[in-house]
């Protein structure tokens, strides 16, 4: 009891110091700590020196060229003037806030210790942790990385993978209160979902929780694997489970949680995965577990009997609402199915929840049983079904805010459908995405594959304003103090909005797709606004809105500053959009039954998640093979596929396909490249 009592007398001193970030410090900097910014990931700052009356005269205070980097998805952090963000293959970059220079690099040089579990991590990496003049990094292959701050040394490294199942990191590791946690994706190849909680001093393991129950006959870890395994059926654990937190994690020191997102099933047929039977908990959910001991509290399942990657490992936000006259402590949440949540901490239980974008997989969530009313466009086991959100989301990992002062949450939308029909011969190959479900990207409406900035009331779940963009997969975004909304897109633009009406007030062309959210800081008591510029975390998929964009290596990936002060002019480049030029193969004749079977290796390895679906490359994380020399000599395509060339620039290493298999892909590649080049030439 006497611990008890003090643990409540010690939280409002903790939350002031951890708060202190937030306010400058004797040399007039303020930090970015953390993902979020502070542990309630608002993607808030409360800086008002840049607002609504003066934001059209923010300029450009430094550039950052990074020729070498391939992508971003970071979200950076700001700490005593110094700057840390992750590019693609987990490299970390150090950089001095003040003048945009490199401190140091520290590369995990994940290719040479895991060239072929590259190709489930895309390339790409969301960004880092601190506490006490530590970093930490979750590397593809698995590490958690102790950095020291100062010089970029490691200080320690542990493996976070079971030997079982086949895994990747991309996410921001959490840390607080000596305790740093992670977790990992691979659900989409067969992987079992846990989070794993590590001593920040030493790196020895505190605690693991598993999301999803494993075989029975094993026995269980704990009374919430017990409880869950109720939910299941068949035999889900051959197939892996899934409920993998790739994403999101958020720590709540009021009530001393730690909340995961969870991911989608593996596999993605409910049918194959539990007879279509049970709701298969903890998939896509939001889970609540004890910091100190890892152990279950409550959780809330947006999605019972998921089978559409319909996830929710994403964004989860903290905030204090004044609701019928009465304050709730609530977590937020719009995970990929279209709905905003508004949760109650206390006890898990459903405030609210309505729609933020197009969706018809459910009509409502019913509020009284909190589980969603199916459309009939859900079922599409008997049919193929076109259904709204497609698997990519109507809100992907993309950063989300929240204004406390406007009380509004800003979530960057995506509106794009896609065509789900039952696999009749699904493919469970180790190593391989395994779905047991085919999916189709089509655009029907006028509004597919186009995005927004929607302001949402989290009380009335009401929708305020919505600024529409061209383009979707559009950065993440930030809210200050100012009333300003910034968000960088993929069609390059950076741009701040009034938060109050969603109004324009000032633009950039920074030439070249944006994926990551931008932060503030002040350093010298001055404001600033920082962004990195890469198109990054996803090919096109053959989605026709992505194709011909962003050239692989193509010069214009680079870190933007901005202030009032700022007197730097943007350096101008030809970044290579909308320049495709695919390789002439002359008078060809193409084995289409071999093409037929490179097509189901090609998607299943996967090669569509960094060179496209259907061999449509927007260009982010590798180049549009239907450009590369490498089409006309099936040697030097091997040695790339098999033999593990190009490694080191970010190429895995698919030592598990056989040279027929290589053959085969390299026939559906040049089967698709000389569909390109015949219809550039109008045959």
């Amino acid at each position: 009891m006497i611990d008890k009592m003090l643990i409540k007398k010690l939280l409002p001193l903790c939350l002031m110091v951890f708060m202190l970030s937030c306010e400058p410090n004797q040399k007039g900097e303020t930090n970015w700590l953390s993902y979020g910014n502070d542990y309630s990931e608002q993607h808030y700052s409360p800086l008002s020196q840049i607002n609504i009356d003066n934001v059209s005269d923010l300029k450009l205070n430094w550039e950052l060229p990074l020729p070498d980097a391939i992508q971003f998805s970071s979200t950076p952090l700001a700490v005593e003037g110094m700057l840390y963000f992750t590019g693609d293959r987990a490299i970390v970059y150090a950089v001095d806030g003040r003048t945009g220079e490199i401190e140091w690099i520290f590369n995990p040089e994940i290719g040479k210790n895991s060239p072929r579990m590259i190709a489930l991590g895309w390339n790409s990496n969301r960004g880092l942790a601190y506490l006490d003049g530590r970093l930490f990094l979750g590397a593809t292959d698995g590490r958690l990385i102790a950095i020291d701050s100062t010089n970029g040394q490691e200080i320690w490294s542990v493996n976070t993978f079971e030997k079982v199942g086949n895994r990747s990191i991309t996410a921001a590791p959490r840390a607080f209160n000596n305790t740093v946690i992670i977790g990992h994706g691979g659900a989409d190849a067969q992987a079992r979902g846990y989070v794993t909680a590590y001593d920040a001093q030493t790196g020895e393991q505190k605690w693991r929780f598993y999301t999803v129950p494993g075989n029975p006959a094993d026995g269980f870890e704990n009374e919430a694997m017990e409880m869950a395994a109720k939910t299941w059926h068949g035999e889900w654990w051959k197939y892996g489970g899934g409920g993998t937190v790739w994403h999101a994690i958020t720590y709540d020191e009021e009530f001393n949680n730690v909340y995961l997102g969870t991911g989608n099933g593996a596999v993605w047929d409910h049918q194959m995965r539990s007879n279509g039977k049970g709701d298969n908990l903890f998939l896509g959910s939001v889970v609540a577990l004890d910091a100190d001991t890892g152990e279950y509290k409550w959780h809330y399942q947006a999605m019972p009997e998921e089978s559409w990657d319909y996830n929710a490992a994403m964004d989860m936000i903290l905030a204090d609402l004044e609701i019928d006259g009465e304050t709730k402590k609530v977590l937020m949440q719009a995970p990929k199915n279209g709905f905003l949540y508004v949760i109650d901490r206390a006890n898990g239980k459903l405030i609210g929840a309505d729609k933020f974008s197009k969706s018809n997989w459910a009509e409502k969530i019913d509020l009284e049983t909190g589980r969603p009313v199916l459309g009939d466009a859900a079922y599409y086991y008997d049919s193929p079904t076109h259904l709204w959100p497609s698997p990519l989301g109507a809100h992907n990992f993309h950063a989300m805010a929240y204004s406390p002062k406007q009380e509004l949450v800003y979530i960057p939308e995506m509106q794009l459908g896609a065509m789900f029909m039952k696999s009749t011969m699904p493919s469970m190959r180790d190593g391989f995405l395994n779905l047991a479900i085919i999916n189709d990207y089509v655009e029907i409406e006028e509004r597919d594959g186009t995005g927004s900035i929607v302001a949402m009331d989290p009380k009335t779940l009401k929708i305020k304003w919505k600024f529409e963009h061209e383009s979707f997969w559009n950065g993440g975004i930030l809210a200050t103090g100012g009333d300003l909304v910034f968000q960088g897109t993929a069609d390059g633009e950076f741009a701040a909005y009034n938060a109050v009406d969603g109004e324009k007030l000032w633009s950039v062309d920074a030439q070249r797709g944006i994926t990551s959210a931008p932060i503030s800081y002040t350093i010298d008591g001055k404001q600033h606004i920082m962004i990195p510029v890469g198109y990054g975390g996803l090919a096109s998929l053959g989605i026709k809105s992505m194709q011909e964009g962003w050239k692989y290596k193509a010069p214009g990936i680079r870190v933007l500053s901005f202030s009032l002060e700022g007197k730097s002019e943007l350096t101008r480049l030809d970044t290579g959009r909308h320049q495709f030029d695919p390789v002439d193969l002359g008078n060809i004749t193409i084995n289409a039954s071999l093409a037929d079977e490179g097509m189901g290796l090609y998607h299943g390895a996967p090669c569509g998640v960094c060179h496209g679906g259907k061999v449509n490359n927007s260009g982010a994380a590798a180049p549009d093979l239907r450009e590369a020399y490498s089409v006309t000599d099936f040697e030097t395509f091997r040695a790339m596929t098999q033999d593990g060339l190009l490694v080191e620039n970010g190429m895995p290493q698919f030592d598990d396909l056989t040279v027929d298999e290589v053959r085969a892909i390299y026939e559906y590649v040049r089967q698709e490249t000389k569909k390109a080049y015949d219809a550039r030439a109008g045959t």
